[in-house]
């Protein structure tokens, strides 16, 4: 859908960023209850081997780093009267909200039990299931730095934005427990294939909404699709980015953590914590953890204002790891409430600043070049990403392994050896990437005047593409 105004956006409107946001809504509501649930679910209820499971995700993993570049290449290379982004969009959006009940209808849910044909679909339907998340996800990513140029109205939208991050946050930790008592029993089945109904439906109505009213190509970009460059070149043109090289080592552990922490929460809390069989109090752990990151988002965007964009993520990291610290301590549902809300401090800070960094590296981009490439960036981005993905499965897959935990069985396994395993998992390996990131960012060079620059340059090059449409 085009803009039909040519001039840039100089005042935030706040409709407008909540017309916006609600794609990201759609977009978090499905990612995270896939990151947050199939592996609790298969690995307790459907499959219950971590190492074959694992072995689904790493095969995943490769298939996206090829599925992410691909579209956002695809994406920047398209020309329609709807624009670039928006028609890919409107393709995904209902194969996408099917998907999201499929993943939760496996054969065992109507009695096919064996193990072999149960690792296929689930195999079959992830890597479906990523390529029209993708597909979707990518493309609304897109708009943001392409729709919000002034750097003001850019984090204010970026505020609301990351503000249904986190109600969609709550909602895929939180709505199984209306489901079901105790998510973790075969006995469950026919819950969780509600759950994934409903799923379903919030996934395709904020979806819909996003399409209809928050999406808005500007007329000064829709001929960049003519300059953009041949696949394996846009790859190549986004490696050479130095900005961009210093930030996805940090990026890669930064969703490492977010891999990592709600696909070992319900575990942790369950052996622990000592959580009996209550779904609802192990979601209010997630829950209060990401009410938190709303009450702080303001505050690092204020930090990011003061400091910048590097020095504010990094300072988010190193509150993260000093928060994560007392899960290694704590053992009951009280203290894990405390923890978590502070734990809600660092995730604030990364989820506000990791997208503003990456606008700032795609306008770099275009001052160099003079054309706005936003789907080869979150495309290879996305590509480096599913490596954090790669490392959370193996990680999960050998610490289990040591720890005599490959297959789910509590009556047999030793509890005592899992929760030595669970607190490898939820801190110390966390802890170390938290530390690369930070290490990472120590180097990334789009701060202060370089920065301001690119800024100054980048409303010359916008002129003078007004000026021709």
């Amino acid at each position: 859908m085009s803009d039909d105004r040519n001039e840039e956006k100089e005042k935030f409107k706040l409709k407008v960023a909540l017309k916006f946001g609600t794609a990201q809504l759609s977009d978090v509501v499905s990612y995270q209850t896939f990151f947050f649930w199939i592996f609790t679910f298969y690995y307790t209820i459907v499959i219950r081997d971590s190492v074959l499971i694992a072995i689904g995700f790493i095969i995943w993993s490769v298939w996206n780093a090829l599925n992410d570049p691909l579209l956002g290449y695809l994406s920047d290379r398209t020309h329609t009267k709807y624009g670039r982004r928006v028609p890919w969009i409107m393709v995904a959006i209902i194969p996408l909200s099917i998907i999201m009940f499929l993943l939760f209808f496996p054969p065992i849910t109507y009695g096919i039990s064996s193990q072999i044909t149960n690792f296929i679909y689930f195999f079959i339907i992830i890597i479906i299931f990523e390529g029209f998340y993708t597909m979707f996800s990518l493309n609304q990513t897109s708009l943001f730095p392409e729709q919000f140029i002034e750097k003001d109205v850019r984090e204010k939208v970026n505020t609301v934005k990351q503000t249904y991050s986190v109600l969609g946050l709550i909602v895929a930790a939180l709505l199984p427990t209306l489901f079901m008592d105790d998510p973790m029993v075969p006995e469950a089945l026919p819950n969780w294939a509600i759950f994934g109904i409903v799923l379903a439906i919030i996934t395709f109505i904020f979806g819909f909404i996003f399409i209809k009213w928050g999406a808005k190509e500007k007329m000064e970009f829709k001929e960049d699709y003519k300059e953009a460059p041949h696949f394996f070149e846009s790859i190549k043109l986004c490696v050479r980015s130095k900005s961009f090289r210093w930030y996805i080592p940090a990026e890669i552990a930064n969703w490492f953590v977010y891999g990592m922490l709600p696909t070992i929460i319900p575990l942790y809390g369950r052996y622990v914590l000592n959580i009996e069989a209550e779904s609802f109090l192990l979601s209010v752990l997630l829950g209060i953890g990401f009410i938190s990151a709303a009450v702080f988002i303001n505050f690092w965007r204020w930090v990011s204002k003061k400091m910048g964009p590097r020095k504010a993520w990094m300072c988010s990291l190193t509150a993260w790891i000093f928060t994560l610290l007392p899960l290694l301590f704590i053992n009951n549902f009280i203290q894990g409430l405390v923890v978590f809300f502070f734990i809600g401090i660092g995730l604030a800070g990364s989820m506000i600043l990791i997208d503003l960094i990456v606008s700032d590296i795609i306008d770099e981009e275009e001052v160099k070049t003079g054309i706005r490439r936003e789907g080869a960036y979150y495309g290879v981005n996305a590509l480096f990403l599913r490596f954090s993905t790669v490392f959370v499965f193996i990680a999960i897959g050998f610490v289990f392994s040591g720890f005599g935990w490959e297959e789910y069985d509590p009556l047999i396994n030793d509890p005592s050896a899992l929760v030595i395993a669970l607190k490898i998992l939820i801190f110390v390996l966390p802890a170390i990437a938290l530390t690369i990131a930070i290490l990472s960012l120590s180097k990334y060079p789009l701060d202060g005047e370089r920065l301001k620059e690119v800024k100054e340059k980048l409303k010359e090059i916008h002129e003078q593409k007004k000026s021709k449409v």
